[in-house]
């Protein structure tokens, strides 16, 4: 019984030695080959553990082979190969893995999508990322499926499992229905080019930068740093404003409500000073016009363009201030202003149209009789003698006193 053993810890020995020397070897020469080419780095980070695990389960099975040879206990031995053989798959999945992870890291570095002009770059990695989760899902259902065949009673199984494969297929489709019209949809987001990893987006009336597209589910990074997660069915029944469709170039306006006096030839030439002194306008266009002029303001709407979306909108802000700051300081009377008509308003019950139609009705009847205080009459005029000392008016009908 201790020869078998012996023998196993001899040949367990061995086959590590000569694991770790096959590492070493291959560790070496991807070392020199690094020294001129870049691409060994990343393959070692993704490949480096997964391959001396299956090194490892290799000299294992290879040391237990050796040590207890056919003749003999059978039943361990089996059930020891069984899981050997599990192993094996399990870390052969990884490495596949790791080898998919290192294939497309090489694809994203030679697509930077931190450059001006990125379309092409941000469509192959968006692609490129979706393939990977596709590939790792592949990898892993073969896996499993592997290992599931390496057991006796789900091979029998599998005979009635496939006969049975349409009705479940049917109730499967069912049950997953929603699960399914997500995958579809984001494969067909990234192969249509409808949306891309990096492209500026404005959905559910927020503005932001699509950052990760999968196969159930697209994040988009806000500008004020919240995550917006939206399913891809979302971006297949809603409209969205994709602002990077063809290019990242873009044109923005400023807007600008002022008064009459304002001249807009002057506003223009300052415009033009005012973006030679920024980096942030491309030099593609520039305009300003007066697009409204009713009421008590003048709308002044200047257009700018510049090479994306955050660069245009810190533009926007730089134009607006500098345009404000310059009427302030040189033009103050084309500042916004309101002009207001005070008057005495009516009163409500109308009692002052009353009254003065009462005096208009006084005055007409004292002009239709004549008769006043000091004037229409006899007595009118004495009266007026007493306070005037003037002559007293004889009526000549009356005879003479």
């Amino acid at each position: 019984m201790l020869d078998p053993w012996l023998n196993f810890v001899l040949s367990l020995a061995i086959a590590v030695v000569a694991a770790v020397a096959l590492t070493a070897l291959v560790a070496l020469i991807i070392r020199l080959v690094a020294k001129r080419l870049r691409w060994p780095e990343p393959l070692v980070r993704h490949t480096r553990r997964p391959f001396r695990v299956v090194v490892l389960i290799i000299a294992l099975w290879a040391a237990v082979a050796v040590a207890f040879p056919a003749a003999g206990a059978e039943s361990w031995r089996d059930i020891i190969y069984h899981a050997l053989t599990i192993a094996v798959i399990a870390a052969g999945a990884w490495l596949m893995a790791g080898l998919v992870a290192f294939s497309t890291d090489i694809t994203l570095g030679r697509n930077r999508i931190d450059v001006a002009n990125n379309r092409v770059a941000r469509r192959i990695r968006t692609q490129t990322l979706i393939l990977r989760r596709l590939a790792v899902a592949v990898i892993v259902i073969i896996a499993l499926g592997a290992i599931l065949l390496t057991f006796p009673a789900v091979r029998t199984v599998g005979a009635s499992l496939l006969a049975s494969a349409g009705i479940a297929s049917v109730v499967a489709g069912l049950a997953a229905q929603s699960v399914l019209a997500n995958i579809f949809a984001g494969l067909q987001l990234v192969f249509s080019e409808a949306l891309r990893v990096d492209d500026v987006v404005v959905v559910e009336d927020e503005w932001g930068r699509i950052g990760e597209i999968t196969l159930s589910y697209v994040v988009v990074d806000l500008w004020d740093d919240r995550r917006l997660v939206l399913p891809c069915t979302y971006f297949t029944t809603q409209p969205f404003q994709n602002w990077t469709r063809q290019g990242s170039e873009l044109l923005g306006s400023v807007e600008l409500d002022v008064d009459w006096r304002v001249s807009p030839s002057l506003m223009r030439e300052r415009l033009a000073e005012v973006l030679t002194q920024t980096d942030l306008w491309d030099g593609r266009a520039q305009v300003l016009q007066v697009t409204e002029a009713t009421g008590g303001l003048v709308r002044i709407r200047i257009l700018v363009t510049a090479l994306d979306a955050p660069t245009l909108f810190d533009l926007r802000c730089f134009v607006r201030e500098a345009m404000v700051t310059w009427l302030q300081r040189t033009m103050p009377s084309a500042l916004p202003v309101q002009r207001v008509l005070i008057t005495e308003p009516a009163p409500p019950d109308g009692s002052a149209t009353r009254e003065s139609q009462d005096e208009d009705t006084r005055s007409d009847d004292t002009s239709a009789s004549g008769s006043g205080l000091f004037t229409g009459s006899v007595q009118a005029q004495e009266r007026a003698s007493v306070f005037t000392n003037a002559i007293p008016i004889v009526d000549h009908d009356e005879p003479e006193r």
